[in-house]
């Protein structure tokens, strides 16, 4: 490993060539997302921006599921208000640091792919599902609004009716019909998804480094100009407005019963 290489306790990191991986490493909790997870994500990105050899990153999961979203432990904890505010603004600054690093970026999604994961792989360039993953947007069966950026990040590449069918419904898509409606490049067979991202990666790292980076910058740029993250910021305080709302709490209340009983 580089000496200078950073260590952190929810993500595992390696790095000694042209390809390197970047791994979601809460396995026991199914990669859920904690507050420590988003600063190491957003970290990782900007050491692995620096790193002029690396032209590729896979980005996957420990264990059984790529993420299962937002740990629900915390999202109990916390109430609306500033600490509310800075945590779902923690969560747009590390998808914009996923998105906007210099390497391409394939995220490798297995089993899970719930609500903020569902971000972390739409941040990502492209996207290889194995065939048993299940994609959800629970967020405002749990009395929120999804937020990170995640609704332009999503109209953007499925368009705004599905956008709204699925972070309204709330329903499960599975891998078949992820590839359908281009929420992901291609899907393969579980057992062969690590093999297939990995030879993915052994492609793009094989063309020029210049030509990967001017042309993920156009692209970038022409999503940008076509609909732009920008308006994230205002993310945060729809989800304070909402932790506010009687209705809202009502929501969060039926489900977080439903998902203890489960």
């Amino acid at each position: 490993m580089n000496p200078s290489q950073p260590t952190f306790q929810t993500l595992r990191l390696a790095a000694g060539g042209a390809i390197a991986h970047l791994t979601l490493d809460r396995p026991g909790r199914l990669n859920a997302i904690d507050p420590a997870m988003l600063s190491e994500l957003a970290e990782a990105a900007a050491w692995l921006d620096r790193r002029r050899e690396v032209k590729v990153v896979v980005v996957g999961g420990a264990g059984r599921s790529f993420c299962a979203g937002f740990d629900l432990d915390f999202f109990r904890q916390v109430e609306a208000g500033a600490s509310v505010r800075e945590l779902a603004d923690r969560g747009r600054v590390m998808a914009e640091a996923v998105a906007n690093m210099r390497p391409l970026t394939i995220a490798a999604v297995h089993g899970r792919c719930v609500g903020g994961g569902l971000v972390i792989a739409a941040a990502c360039d492209l996207r290889l599902a194995a065939d048993d993953a299940v994609f959800s947007i629970p967020e405002v069966d749990l009395g929120i609004p999804l937020a990170w950026g995640g609704i332009p990040r999503l109209v953007r590449e499925i368009g705004p009716a599905l956008t709204k069918e699925l972070v309204l419904g709330c329903r499960e898509v599975g891998a078949a019909e992820a590839a359908a409606l281009r929420l992901v490049n291609k899907v393969v067979p579980a057992a062969g998804l690590s093999a297939e991202a990995e030879a993915w990666a052994a492609h793009l790292a094989g063309k020029a480094s210049q030509l990967l980076e001017v042309t993920k910058r156009q692209v970038n740029a022409a999503a940008e100009a076509l609909l732009s993250t920008a308006g994230a910021v205002a993310d945060a305080d729809a989800v304070i407005s909402a932790m506010s709302d009687r209705e809202c709490r009502e929501a969060a209340a039926r489900y977080l019963a439903t998902r203890k009983k489960k």
